[in-house]
């Protein structure tokens, strides 16, 4: 395969396709290429070129992104560049060989002795240095260049993994309103029956944050429904139909929710599908996160537009009304006014929207 390089894209220990640095491939396992990665074996020169940006493309997904807060403070104190294309942002994220807590994928050059057991985020150390740059933007001279792979989390909020011994947790900031602001909302979460990740408060450096579970593992992946598009148009499936057959349930919860809350913030980055690992499938949706653009467009009773219904242009309150007409309100139990003890300003519009989705009727 000519090129300087050859890359072997790898899903746990199975070797899923390569690429050169000239853009010439071979799939040995499409079933278990990653949804956001498309390859063509073509010797086209046009084809050559597309696999080139579509696997920079791709690595370039598996590092922080530049708007990120204190982003260019993290890169500095690593000592790489400050990217900006995907090409160099690939270069950063192939320095820790695209190593994810998102999935198993990674990626090796060809000939490397390497295996999934020996690179994979879930076994091997994690230096906790890094928390302190990304939660406070502070300069730190690190050179141990792994640190970076556990930079991956996308958003522009302050937020950083944590390796405990039971597993990770992730960390967020972005000051004290964004914090109460996801606490209050995933207490109200917890009020409906949905898969939803729990956020709890503890304190960093002395300020309040924001913490919870990691959702994934080396049984369990999460692919955004960003990448999950470019997968179904890439096989000709209808995004929608497919969504609503593999978990019309949470699908309607998280509109039901997401009106409640005020959340402005579900786009296609930070709401996707579960993947089991053994067979890279969907399960179902995988559990509602990132609350801490919560109560925003909060002061009027229709809410932001719906970023969820594909492509249809409606209000997250019309979202939410079709949505309990198709399944209920599916509360558990009442939502207290003690969890507005920090935020009282937003109870009385909680408690409108709440009423109105109530008189909804619902289908025998």
């Amino acid at each position: 395969m000519a090129g300087k390089n050859v890359y072997e894209i790898m899903h746990m220990d199975r070797r899923v396709a390569r690429v050169s640095d000239s853009g010439q491939c071979r799939i040995y396992y499409p079933s278990f290429m990653p949804y956001n990665l498309y390859f063509e074996e073509s010797e086209d020169l046009d084809t050559l070129v597309n696999n080139v940006t579509n696997f920079h493309y791709w690595c370039a997904t598996r590092v922080l992104t530049l708007d990120r807060k204190y982003a260019k403070e993290i890169l500095n104190s690593i000592g790489m560049l400050q990217a900006v294309t995907d090409r160099e942002r690939a270069k950063i994220a192939l320095s820790y060989r695209c190593a994810s807590l998102t999935d198993v994928f990674w990626v090796r050059l060809r000939g490397e002795k390497v295996s999934f057991r020996d690179i994979n985020l879930y076994e091997n150390h994690l230096d906790n240095t890094f928390i302190d740059i990304a939660l406070r933007g502070r300069q730190y001279t690190v050179q141990n260049e792994c640190l970076a792979r556990d930079l991956s989390t996308h958003g522009c909020f302050p937020k950083a993994w944590q390796r405990l011994d039971g597993g990770f947790r992730l960390l967020k900031d972005g000051g004290s309103d964004a914090v109460e602001r996801e606490l209050l909302a995933s207490q109200i979460c917890r009020c409906f029956d949905l898969s939803q990740v729990l956020y709890e408060m503890d304190y960093f450096d002395g300020e309040k944050v924001s913490v919870s579970g990691n959702i994934t593992s080396k049984e369990y992946s999460i692919v955004s429904m960003e990448n999950f598009e470019i997968h179904a148009a890439n096989h000709g499936r209808n995004t929608k139909k497919y969504i609503l057959s593999l978990d019309r349930y949470n699908y309607h919860m998280m509109n039901i929710v997401d009106y409640l809350i005020g959340n402005t913030d579900r786009h296609w980055g930070n709401w996707g599908v579960l993947v089991n690992n053994a067979n890279n499938k969907p399960v179902r949706l995988h559990a509602l996160m990132d609350f801490n653009q919560a109560f925003h467009a909060y002061d009027t009773m229709d809410g932001a537009n719906c970023q969820t219904m594909f492509g249809e242009r409606v209000s997250q309150r019309e979202a939410a009304v079709k949505s309990v007409a198709a399944i209920g309100l599916n509360q558990r139990r009442e939502v207290s006014r003690a969890h507005f003890e920090e935020l009282p300003q937003f109870y009385p519009m909680f408690c409108r929207r709440l009423e109105l989705l109530k008189s909804v009727k619902v289908p025998a």
